[in-house]
């Protein structure tokens, strides 16, 4: 049986980190050493890819988790934990460092946060915000034996954020909070989901400069989460929705000087996105 779950484990994360075409090994370590079944919570489960119903598994055998899909909290409300592959992939852009510190919105039961607690590794910290008290009060129990997370039940919105190197947010939001640029220290990287309930919208990553109101940024690729409480705007839903028709990979910098020009693909209030670089040669 130890021997099964071994080879589960080390199968899927390669599986996950080949798909996402990972560069750094220690986040297929992460897969491997985190056992999905607590966060999942018992079986049967509800499983989907994300573009169709989902599927209830025949029993409770693990290796039907063990796979590259998303696995339902609540299916009424199409909340999961997310897809693996996807999950992967930003967090090798993230370049997460051991004793960095993160800060999480939207944990869910916990499962993600306990991969970027094995990256931050124990002189790290993890700060995770998950304003549902039930998803909260799971995570909490599913995290309680890593020291270097604490679990928050309140808005990840809050005005007295931690200090973060990494902000990886797991809800989709009309703009970038202001909290989160605040809390951000030189250099940190902020990755959200630009992408309000019920749009199919971009996982926006941005690194803080030393200076200046002009942020390196690009998309790491399409996404869609549930709505951040606070952070939903339907007119900017709209034209959104409109923006991803076209040119969505070229965006390079967020502007936040409001002086919009003819590089701009969208803008919002006080902010804007920009196909120009943050300065000449800066890729993140």
């Amino acid at each position: 049986m130890q021997e099964r779950s071994e080879n589960l484990h080390s199968f899927y994360a390669s599986l996950v980190c080949a798909a996402a075409k990972v560069r750094d090994s220690r986040i297929e370590q992460a897969f491997r050493a985190v056992k999905r079944e607590p966060f999942v919570g018992p079986g049967p489960w509800l499983i989907t890819l994300g573009a169709h119903d989902y599927v209830t598994t025949p029993n409770d055998d693990p290796a039907f988790i063990y796979q590259n899909a998303l696995v339902a909290l609540d299916s009424a409300q199409r909340l999961n934990i997310g897809m693996p592959s996807a999950h992967a992939y930003w967090l090798d852009g993230c370049e997460l460092k051991e004793g960095e510190t993160v800060l999480q919105v939207g944990v869910g039961t916990g499962y993600y946060t306990a991969i970027l607690a094995q990256l931050v590794g124990p002189r790290g910290q993890v700060h995770a915000y998950e304003i549902d008290e039930g998803l909260a009060d799971r995570a909490r129990d599913n995290l309680k034996d890593l020291p270097q997370v604490s679990v928050q039940s309140k808005s990840g919105i809050a005005a007295d954020l931690p200090k973060a190197d990494l902000i990886y947010v797991c809800a989709g939001a009309a703009q970038p909070a202001q909290q989160w640029l605040d809390a951000l220290r030189r250099g940190g990287r902020l990755l959200f989901p630009l992408a309000p309930a019920g749009v199919h919208g971009g996982m926006l990553l941005v690194t803080r400069p030393d200076q200046g109101a002009v942020w390196p940024a690009r998309f790491r690729g399409r996404a869609q989460f549930i709505g951040c409480i606070g952070l939903q705007d339907e007119d900017a839903g709209r034209r959104l929705t409109e923006a991803f028709l076209q040119g969505w990979e070229d965006v390079r910098s967020l502007r936040l000087d409001g002086a919009v020009d003819d590089t701009c693909w969208f803008a919002g209030d006080g902010w804007w996105l920009s196909t120009a670089e943050a300065s000449p040669g800066h890729e993140n």
